[in-house]
Order: structure tokens, then C-alpha cells, then sequence
């Protein structure tokens, strides 16, 4: 593999991107297994996946650092609706399964009482060398999301989409924010998922970067220094999937529900196909200085769709329910064109209705039991959409 040669004499190999003519779109929503009498997590993933690839090999299912955990997968999608199309017919699938086995589906960014201690991690060394390194953070990983590839047709506009897309981390995450709780307790937080997880080593907001000889020149210190020995990979919370030829957001929690998360997969594709269009007229890519980035993740991780976000680099402010309102209302156009029109109205149901965090909470401040913010959110993956009414009994 040809390389360039940095001050230290090594050589840099290069990472080949393979490029992606159309933005297409991959979505990957992690999805665990409850008892639906403890509402407790179930280790019976490897169960489930054997089961379908039996029953239903065309839906495509993957093991999780947990057992508990089933990733459903699309193939490569031209659209929105085609994406969801395909998850909708896993989840009909699996429903029955998991039902037959006396579980049920269950998906947040976070189980509001589980035990780590209690779930063991699945059968890979990958796994198990993540934990003998992190310790009791990589063991506290109770944590669930949704990662959306979206394709690019070169390599160098990798990393300005990145930048820009950073500026918009905040809605992201507010929209979809759905772990309030951990070990019992209400955090105080929308998204205690995203705390959580930027304890790892490799996990995290993405390095300041601006060209894919930046990326090549990053990866190959990571990999030198011996960071990423035991995963292969940096776990950012954006990053570029050169195998796939995308950008890969995994920004947000896991949605409970199919309506929230065609709702947050539309607003990532607009947003990624509009900074790309942007590219091509020659325009400049918004960005924030890092110290905002940062700010903007913790009032989204805290505040959730109640969070005053820093919208430019003079540190204006704005309320991120009107900046999503702003957002539906000028893709509309760029929405129909990709086919994404009805799925991106589906922000505004949350903006006016209430996030998943925000349902949690009222279930658990209504019974008092956050069991019942897991019998919702089992609920609402049942039905396909939120549950807005609370339960008062």
C-alpha cells in the first residue's frame, strides 16, 4: 500500500475510501431483550439471531457487545422510506420470535435500573479485550443507538461534512435523548447514554480534522500508539466508514419506537445531502470552535429539547425546538425530493409532543416505578410510534 512519509519517517499508509456516487443511506438500530415480568434484560440475543437466520435469513441481525442486543441492519437504501421499510419488516419479524421465547423488544439510550454486573458481554475477543482494558466503564456500557451511513461520493469532502454536521449535533441528540435514568435514579439528564459513553478511550466527539490526509496521518498515530489495538476502529460520534464509503452519524440514543427514528434518519440524510450540495456551489460549511461542540453535546445530553444552543461562531443562541422547527421548514423541498417528506415531519411530532426522555420521566413521576417507563417503551416498539398519553393508574 503506497503512503506518504510524516516527520517521524514512518510511513502513513493511505486508507482507501471506496466513494459513493448517491448519498445512500444504511441505518443500524440497537435493540435489547426484556423479561417482561422483571422488565429486567435478557441475555438470549444469540437465541434470537440463530432463530432468524432459520425463519428469516433476508432480515439481517448482528451480535452486539452485549447478549442482550440484537442490531438490525439494512442493506444499502436509496431513500428514507426504504430504510424504514426494511426495519419495519424486521421488527414484525422479531416480535413473534422474541414473544414465543417470553421476551419482549425493548430500545432506549439507556435501561433505567439494569445491572451491569448482570449482563454479560458477547462472545468476541474484541469484546472482551474492550472490557480487560476500560474496566468499569467499558463494564457500565448498559448503552443502546442508532448509527446512520450516509454515502459520499469523495473522500475529500469527508471531513468538511463532518465539521458541519457537528453543528447540528445538539438537535440530533435532543430529538432522540431516551436514557434519563441509571440504576434506579432519575440523572437529571435527557441523554445519560451519551455521558456514559464518552468515558471510553476511543469514543467521543471526532478530532478538528479538515482534509482525508489529516484522517490517514490521525489513524495511523492511533494505531502506532497502540489505541485502537483492541478495537480496530475510533468510536466517534461521527466518523468516516471508508469501507462503506460513508459518513457514519452515531450521535443519537437508541429511538423506541420506528416513527422517532425515521423522523431523526430523515433530518440526518437532509442535513448531510445539504452541506454536500453546498460543496458543489462552492459554499462555505458552517463550524463551531471545539470548546462550542462540547458545549452544545452536554446542554443536549442535559436539557434534551429544552437546551439553548450555540448556533455560530460569535456564540449566538437559540432554543433547539425552534431551531428543529426552522430545519423542517426549509428541507421541505429538499425532503421531497428525497423521498423523506412525511418521515421528516415526524420532528415536529416530537418537538410539539415530547421526547422519549420526556415520556420516560412522566411514566416514572406518574407510578413511581421506572418498570413502567420499560413496559412503555416496549410498548411504543410494538406500535411503531410514541405513547403520549400518561398512565396515571
Amino acid at each position: 500500500m503506497n503512503g506518504s512519509l510524516p516527520a517521524n519517517g514512518s510511513q502513513v499508509p493511505n486508507i482507501d475510501f471506496q466513494r459513493s456516487p448517491q448519498p445512500t443511506l444504511g441505518v443500524e438500530w440497537e435493540i435489547a431483550l426484556v423479561d417482561p415480568e422483571t422488565r429486567d434484560l435478557s441475555p438470549r440475543a444469540a437465541e434470537v439471531i440463530a432463530e432468524i437466520a432459520r425463519t428469516n435469513p433476508e432480515v439481517r441481525l448482528e451480535k452486539e457487545f452485549l447478549q442482550n442486543t440484537v442490531e438490525l441492519v439494512t442493506g444499502i437504501c436509496s431513500s428514507v422510506p426504504q430504510a424504514v421499510g426494511e426495519l419495519r419488516h424486521a421488527i414484525e419479524v422479531l416480535n413473534p420470535v422474541v414473544a414465543g421465547m417470553g421476551l419482549r423488544l425493548w430500545a432506549s439510550g439507556s435501561h433505567p435500573f439494569s445491572d451491569f454486573r448482570d449482563n454479560p458481554v458477547s462472545e468476541k475477543g474484541a469484546y472482551n479485550e474492550i472490557i480487560s482494558r476500560t474496566q468499569y466503564w467499558g463494564n457500565q456500557m448498559l448503552i443502546w443507538g442508532i448509527h446512520v451511513h450516509v454515502g459520499i461520493s469523495h473522500e475529500s469532502r469527508v471531513w468538511p461534512l463532518i465539521n458541519a454536521l457537528m453543528t447540528y449535533y445538539p438537535h440530533l441528540l435532543a430529538l432522540t435523548a431516551s436514557s434519563p435514568a441509571w440504576h434506579g435514579t432519575d440523572t437529571g439528564y435527557a441523554s445519560n447514554r451519551t455521558m456514559l459513553y464518552q468515558q471510553l478511550p476511543t469514543a467521543g466527539t471526532p478530532p478538528e480534522l479538515h482534509s482525508w490526509q489529516d484522517w490517514e496521518s490521525y489513524m495511523h498515530d492511533q494505531s502506532v500508539s497502540g489505541v485502537i489495538n483492541h478495537t480496530g476502529s475510533m468510536h466517534l460520534d461521527i466518523r468516516p466508514a471508508a469501507q462503506w464509503g460513508t459518513i457514519e452519524i452515531r450521535v443519537s440514543d437508541a429511538t423506541s419506537n420506528l416513527h422517532e427514528l425515521a423522523a431523526a434518519v430523515a433530518l440526518t440524510h437532509c442535513l448531510v445531502v445539504h452541506f454536500d450540495r453546498m460543496l458543489d456551489r462552492g459554499e462555505i460549511l458552517p463550524t463551531l470552535q471545539p470548546w462550542h461542540i462540547a458545549e452544545n453535546k452536554w446542554r443536549a445530553a442535559r436539557y434534551g429539547m429544552d437546551a439553548l444552543v450555540i448556533t455560530s461562531r460569535n456564540t449566538d443562541e437559540a432554543w433547539v425546538r425552534d431551531e428543529l422547527r426552522q430545519l423542517v421548514d426549509s428541507f421541505t423541498d429538499l425532503a421531497t425530493e428525497l423521498g423523506c417528506a412525511a418521515e421528516l415531519r415526524g420532528v415536529l411530532d416530537i418537538v410539539e409532543n415530547g421526547a422519549a426522555y420526556e415520556r420516560q420521566r412522566a411514566r416514572f413521576q406518574a407510578t413511581g416505578q421506572w418498570s413502567a417507563a420499560v413496559d412503555l417503551a416496549c410498548a411504543e416498539m410494538e406500535q411503531q410510534a410514541p405513547i403520549y398519553q400518561v398512565d396515571k393508574s
